[in-house]
């Protein structure tokens, strides 16, 4: 490829980019999942319309398990804690018994109903029965739904997707080449346990490095952040563990905690799925070949029928009855169970193992992933009403941001007054520090509380104070003057001893303050008794002002 092919392949890149994100905004207005204009820009550029030849599976078996990898770390890094924790358990059994359940009902549907042999029919089954994270977050999101039931359908998207990839590399053997059930469950509990291990202490660990570790710019930290979820996925694959459960729970620690920029991370995190969704959905619709697509209509359908009314609702109810969930839940989350790209990619793995019929199965699996999604997406909300399940007041949270003081240009102080201090019983406003300088908190025995300018300190007190590099040296020897001089500090220099320093009332300075040092008692003790009155007199909103 020479300068001005590249030029053209960005050229070409940058404007399906654009016409992806029109079509995203345009499925927003319609209530559509974005994927399915994805899908057809996709289909629209192909070999049977405007000619781009693109039959590549095992490339697009690669970039596609790439692309899901980065979006279930965005999925976990938008996944809030509070929303699934009680949800862990039942959401698991989806994931595995909810699978197995799924995979046996569309699997005896298809040999029955389809003719297929036993070895394409578990694999159909295997491919359609995971959920599709992108499509679950992008439409349950924008629902007013009880944090219970959206919190499930997203954690079981989340995690389902390592079951079914190790069942449909398993059946992409043969069906005579076949482990026994007790191997493969073996094979799915190690890959699950390992992934989980692996992913869990990437995400513990990048936790502690981002916190702790300030970075030099802000910019830094998303990258970081999604950085950590590339490589759980990558370091638990390469253990033939489950990356897409290390991706997710990796993502899942970092997006919950406390950690600089939480938000701009958030958001960066979201553009690097949308990206990947985009470029996962349009590849996807290149793979095919449109004009074969009509011959699988039926039997997608037949297949989908079969998933939607019988192999989900069963499955859900074998998961979530022993949980005391209702009904009404149980048929909005079998009915939430979105397809999308997952089984799409899924059904590039039996072709790359060069399986008879496996390209019959990647038309099936896209038509039926085109039709449902047109009739689960834009009914979801109208589902959601007639069962009773919306919350359409529903609080929004508000995004909560922090950064390392370093990045503010500001440095945190903290003072611990000791017994005996003359600072005991100074308000805050008499600390008179130098602008911008503020007292934050103030810890007074084993409470917090923020302060006012009239709130005094006390001994034991620790006290915080948010200043700039320019005037920390400024501010340190303020609050050594008032340790020494207590509020009459003003009269004394900066070492806290009587000196010819002067104070300032706004901008009139104070009778007093062209008095000299004398080396006589008496009249020090003058000094400080008509300090004291004036002190007494003025009102505190002027004493405010003086440096």
């Amino acid at each position: 490829m020479n300068l001005h092919q590249l030029y053209a392949v960005l050229l070409a890149g940058g404007l399906v980019l654009l016409a992806s994100i029109a079509a995203a905004r345009t499925a927003t207005k319609l209530g559509l999942p974005g994927l399915l204009l994805f899908l057809a820009l996709g289909v629209l550029l192909g070999e049977d319309v405007l000619g781009i030849d693109f039959d590549d599976a095992q490339l697009a078996q690669l970039l596609g398990t790439t692309a899901l990898g980065i979006i279930l770390v965005e999925g976990g890094l938008s996944t809030r804690w509070s929303d699934i924790r009680r949800l862990m358990l039942p959401s698991a059994l989806l994931s595995v018994l909810g699978v197995a359940v799924s995979v046996a009902i569309t699997a005896t549907g298809a040999h029955l109903l389809l003719g297929l042999d036993w070895q394409l029919s578990l694999l159909l089954g295997a491919i359609v029965s995971s959920t599709d994270a992108a499509a679950v977050f992008s439409v349950l999101r924008a629902l007013p739904l009880p944090r219970r039931v959206a919190g499930l359908v997203e954690a079981e998207s989340g995690f389902n997707d390592a079951p079914t990839v190790i069942l449909v590399i398993v059946f992409s053997t043969g069906v005579t080449d076949l482990p026994g059930p007790l191997s493969i469950a073996a094979e799915i509990g190690f890959e699950l346990l390992a992934g989980a291990a692996i992913g869990l202490a990437i995400g513990w660990a990048g936790t502690l490095a981002l916190r702790f570790v300030a970075l030099p710019a802000s910019g830094l930290y998303p990258l970081a952040t999604v950085g950590l979820g590339v490589i759980a996925f990558a370091a638990a694959g390469a253990v033939h563990a489950s990356g897409f459960l290390a991706a997710y729970l990796t993502g899942l620690l970092l997006g919950n905690a406390v950690l600089p920029h939480r938000a701009a991370t958030r958001s960066f995190a979201e553009g690097i799925g949308w990206l990947a969704q985009i470029g996962l959905f349009v590849m996807l619709g290149l793979l095919v070949t449109p004009s074969e697509l009509p011959a699988a209509l039926l039997p997608a359908t037949l297949i989908g029928l079969v998933l939607l009314l019988v192999a989900r609702p069963v499955s859900v109810a074998a998961c979530l009855t022993p949980f005391g969930m209702g009904w009404r839940h149980q048929a909005f989350i079998a009915w939430a169970g979105l397809r999308g790209a997952v089984p799409i990619v899924l059904a590039t793995y039996p072709i790359v193992a060069a399986v008879p019929g496996s390209r019959q199965l990647l038309n099936i699996v896209f038509v039926l992933v085109v039709i449902f999604t047109l009739i689960q997406g834009p009914t979801l909300p109208l589902i959601a009403r007639l069962l009773r399940i919306t919350q359409p007041h529903q609080a929004r949270e508000v995004e909560i941001e922090a950064a390392p003081l370093n990045v503010l240009a500001a440095d945190l102080l903290t003072i611990t007054i000791p017994p005996g201090s003359r600072m005991n019983g100074v308000e805050i406003f008499e600390l008179r520090l130098p602008k911008p300088s503020i007292v934050t908190l103030i810890i007074r025995d084993g409470d917090t509380l923020v302060p006012d300018l009239d709130t005094p300190l006390r001994e034991g007190d620790e006290v915080l104070i948010v200043t700039t590099p320019a005037t920390r040296a400024e501010v340190e020897n303020r609050l050594r003057a008032v340790g020494r001089g207590g509020r009459l500090a003003q009269w004394h220099d900066g070492a806290g001893q009587s000196g010819p320093a002067p104070g300032r009332i706004g901008r009139e300075p104070l009778p007093l303050s062209g008095a000299r040092r004398t080396g006589v008692p008496a009249l020090g003790r003058v000094r400080e008794v008509a300090a004291s009155w004036w002190a007494g007199i003025t009102p505190k909103g002027l004493q405010r002002d003086e440096p």
